[in-house]
């Protein structure tokens, strides 16, 4: 248990550290080329902190536990909403100033939906692949858009950006690929220690996946996030939590379920698929805002994302401690 509990704390550490990195060289990365900050957060940082999830669950699958894959993906989306943006609009309220977030938003919604019809048969390999070339349609999209579209209030930020980092192209790219290999590579030793943890403690695949590996693999968003936060980029946290969550819905379950066909119970899409289905939709309300109000995640918005959060962790604890005491 001494072992595990050392790989937790190392990876925790590295965590942060190679998360800070990442979002530097991202940032700077976006203003070289050009790119708004939103664009990278959606693509760059939303694909990169979402590997640990796609490198887990194509694991878990190829190991025969998919399980863990789901659970992975759909815990991972949960504590993205509920424990990252709940967490950091309760430090600073979080003002929606690009339109292509108004845009991506719905698309987050409507891959929601479209995986609860999936779920109901289990999500099988030719499903799997309509997943994945549902992302890589969306990628394309965004890449094709966010080059053409002139209109973003962002991309008058460029001079700023590059003041802000002034590396040279060269370094950003270095330090974007050192922090993106560092976090995928700490995830994996957060996991592996949370993982031995809890499975020592005789918790099931799914239950794992929801809560410890759901937790630890979404780490990079949260530390990704607050490092953007400190630095002003509100669209850049929003668009972090929006990419890495379209990642997860479309890729991580599309990737698993090409490996290994997903069989799923009844208590995944009331109880998992519900409360994720819930929060992404609370998210869309808060971020687009009323009429006449700009959109806007206020402190309130974000303790109420965080309470419900906290709530379900709670149930799922109460979950393995009935499986623990049986």
């Amino acid at each position: 248990m001494m072992l595990p509990a050392l790989a937790v704390v190392a990876g925790l550490i590295l965590l942060v550290w190679s998360a800070e990195r990442f979002v530097d060289g991202a940032a700077a990365t976006s203003a070289r080329l050009g790119l708004s900050p939103l664009l990278i957060g959606m693509l760059v940082i939303g694909f990169g902190t979402s590997a640990p999830e796609m490198v887990v669950s194509a694991i878990a699958a190829g190991q025969g536990n998919p399980g863990l894959a789901l659970g992975n993906a759909f815990g991972s989306n949960i504590a993205n909403i509920g424990l990252i943006l709940g967490l950091v609009a309760l430090i600073a309220p979080l003002a929606v100033h690009s339109g292509m977030v108004r845009r991506e938003l719905p698309v987050l919604g409507g891959a929601t939906a479209l995986s609860a019809v999936l779920l109901l048969g289990g999500v099988v390999r030719l499903e799997g692949a309509l997943l994945l070339v549902v992302l890589v349609a969306f990628m394309a999209y965004s890449v094709i858009r966010g080059l053409r579209d002139g209109t973003d209030p962002l991309s008058a930020d460029t001079e700023a950006e590059l003041a802000t980092h002034p590396m040279s192209l060269k370094a950003a790219l270095g330090w974007t690929l050192l922090g993106l290999v560092l976090l995928v590579a700490s995830s994996r030793l957060l996991v592996w220690g949370a993982v031995d943890i809890a499975q020592s403690l005789g918790v099931s695949d799914l239950v794992i996946g929801l809560t410890v590996v759901a937790v630890g693999t979404s780490l990079p968003e949260l530390a990704s996030a607050i490092s953007a936060l400190r630095r002003g980029e509100h669209d850049l946290v929003l668009g972090n939590v929006v990419g890495s969550n379209l990642f997860n819905t479309l890729g991580v379950v599309g990737l698993a379920a090409v490996i290994a066909p997903i069989e799923t119970g009844r208590e995944v899409l009331l109880r998992d698929w519900s409360m994720m289905a819930a929060m992404t939709m609370l998210m869309l309300v808060f971020a687009l805002g009323r009429r006449g109000r700009q959109g806007r995640i206020n402190r309130l918005e974000g303790g109420v994302l965080l309470a419900m959060y906290v709530a379900y962790i709670g149930f799922m604890v109460h979950l393995v401690v009935d499986a623990g005491g049986a």
